[in-house]
């Protein structure tokens, strides 16, 4: 596995070629301390993977991961970095970044995330996962609010289960509420959306996007 390294600090650059060459399937063939020098090496060399920080002079990582994947779109680069914040992850995986690790990580991780990049998955720091989850969970209670701006988040929630197909038992118990408080949820649901049945909720629910999460 042929691998560029991107990184501008050399101790911890020479430290982390030292560790990959210790690696029998990993060849180093190439470092850059630039975002121009990596765009650069990454045409002349075709690695299979960059590691990529992101805090680079002359250009930033993340618009060398860009310009990078545009021209080589079957390069796999995984970020090292030390930035955690939410806009360098998502920067990153706009840009086209197949993984997003912290420098934090110590040896076994960073030689994991580099087989799961080549082996074309993506892979991300336990943190970085967990940041990404909630997001998303956030996102997705967003736009359901959005949509039906005009029921409760629990009643949202119930009509979630609804379109996933579950009966008034079901969701009564996923949600450890009594069936009585279930019916009432949902002859309100019914009654929001103006919704002549069950049937009809549960088509109104489906093409906003809700109960997706089994299929």
């Amino acid at each position: 596995m042929r691998i560029l390294l991107v990184e501008d600090h050399p101790m911890f650059r020479d430290g982390l070629a030292r560790m990959l060459e210790s690696v029998e399937e990993f060849e180093v063939v190439g470092e850059a301390v630039t975002g121009e020098e990596a765009v650069q090496l990454a045409q002349k060399l075709r690695p299979n993977i960059i590691l990529m920080d992101l805090n680079l002079p002359k250009m930033s990582g993340i618009e060398a991961t860009k310009q990078i994947i545009q021209k080589q779109p079957e390069t796999g680069v995984l970020v090292l970095t030390m930035y955690d914040d939410d806009s360098s992850v998502f920067a990153a995986m706009r840009a086209g970044a197949r993984g997003y690790l912290l420098k934090e990580a110590n040896r076994n991780e960073i030689i994991r995330a580099i087989q799961a990049v080549g082996d074309g998955e993506a892979i991300f720091s336990p943190s970085i996962a967990r940041r990404m989850m909630y997001y998303f969970e956030s996102k997705s209670k967003q736009v359901q609010a959005e949509v039906f701006p005009q029921l409760t988040e629990r009643e949202r929630e119930v009509l979630d289960y609804i379109a996933r197909g579950e009966n008034n038992a079901g969701i009564a118990g996923v949600l450890r509420l009594n069936q009585k408080t279930v019916r009432n949820h949902v002859s309100n649901i019914l009654s929001k959306l103006h919704a002549s049945d069950r049937a009809h909720a549960i088509i109104m629910a489906r093409e906003a996007g809700l109960g997706k999460e089994n299929e």
